[in-house]
């Protein structure tokens, strides 16, 4: 079989509890296929997010990372596991800091009580409040009240608040600089 321009053929042995047949057709089963995919894509985090919240579980995804160690990518998956693992909060706003420092935009702090609430990064002065979200599988439904109380507590008290994922801080980092400076400039 050879490949097209478009496709990658990768041969290697599974473990007898990874492949499976759909239609005469041998294909790994879904928690390898969306391993093996998040590390290629280049939004393979939304993938295995995406597949955390409807179709697999992160103790079924770590095993199956466990019995194929030596393949290609395991360490890109194994950084990704960590970070689903963590919920990515912390690890995106360590990356939120990171892009903040990166473009010496001033006038920010990180953790700042207003309101009764932390904010994640606030511009105090021009009263722009940032908050960070992990992974989206980690966000049950209490959460997710408290964060709409919160941010609208927040917005009626005059702070303009702006929200990330994990995956749009590691994706796409100049929109959201991009974000934040009009939110900045809209309130000169």
């Amino acid at each position: 079989m050879t490949a097209r321009p478009d496709q990658r053929i990768r041969r290697r042995d599974l473990h007898w509890a990874d492949p499976r047949s759909t239609r005469g057709l041998r294909v790994t089963e879904l928690p390898l296929t969306v391993l093996e995919a998040a590390v290629v894509l280049p939004d393979g985090s939304v993938l295995m997010d995406r597949a955390l919240q409807q179709h697999t579980t992160l103790p079924i995804l770590v095993a199956v990372h466990e019995r194929n160690r030596g393949r290609s990518g395991a360490a890109a998956a194994a950084r990704l596991l960590h970070s689903a693992g963590e919920g990515g909060h912390r690890e995106a706003e360590r990356m939120l800091l990171r892009l903040l420092r990166s473009v010496a935009l001033n006038g920010w702090r990180p953790h700042v009580r207003a309101c009764g609430y932390e904010i994640d990064v606030a511009f105090i002065r021009d009263r722009v409040a940032i908050e960070v979200d992990g992974w989206a599988w980690h966000r049950d439904v209490a959460r997710f009240n408290n964060d709409a109380k919160r941010q609208n507590i927040l917005v009626n008290a005059g702070w303009h608040v702006l929200r990330f994922t994990w995956h749009q801080l590691r994706l796409e980092p100049n929109a959201v600089l991009a974000q934040i400076t009009d939110a900045l400039a809209s309130r000169e």
